[in-house]
């Protein structure tokens, strides 16, 4: 009877300890997950931040009376490239891609912008990055849900450890306007 009930905490013991590394590792393995879909977003928000002074220069030329469109642009640029962490990066991009909706609504205005070949490759190419980074921030946002929902419902809560809930990668309530531009 003793060896029975031995083999029987042994192995109660051996499940045990299964479900705790279990659960510990895939808490880790869904963290290194959010980290690299964020090192994703930033690699593509690097990419678009290296595009805009090619964008820029292919259209001041013949924008030259709109120099706060590129103000506007240019400081943003320089927000998303000094911007540290996941939150100051998101609002960063925010406002980078607002100044840009604002470029491209005024670019709509210039015939011959529109179809000058340097301006018309540029913007495929930004539209290019622009679809990579939202699939980026999808990528994102399922892998901060699956990790949220690991460490928020049991067992996951007892093995978290000091882990915290991940934020996603969100859009600014002024990106969900429409745009408008005002000439002066």
């Amino acid at each position: 009877m003793s060896l029975l009930l031995t083999i029987g905490l042994a192995v109660f013991a051996f499940i045990v300890v299964l479900v705790i590394v279990y659960y510990i590792n895939r808490i880790r393995i869904l963290s290194n997950r959010i980290n690299n879909a964020w090192a994703q977003i930033d690699v593509q928000l690097k990419k678009r931040s290296d595009l805009i002074p090619n964008l820029v220069e292919a259209v001041k030329g013949y924008m030259k009376h709109e120099r706060r469109v590129f103000e506007n642009v240019t400081k943003a640029r320089s927000a998303m490239l000094g911007a540290k962490g996941p939150e100051g990066k998101a609002m960063a991009n925010n406002q980078l891609t607002a100044a840009l909706k604002t470029l491209f609504a005024v670019a709509e205005n210039y015939p011959k912008l529109r179809a000058n070949e340097n301006f018309l490759m540029l913007q495929e190419e930004l539209s290019g990055v622009e679809n990579k980074i939202a699939y980026s921030r999808q990528f994102y946002n399922d892998s901060v849900l699956t990790y949220n929902n690991l460490i928020t419902t049991i067992p996951g809560t007892f093995f978290k450890g000091s882990r915290k809930v991940e934020k996603y990668f969100e859009v600014a309530e002024v990106d969900r306007k429409a745009v408008k531009v005002k000439f002066e």
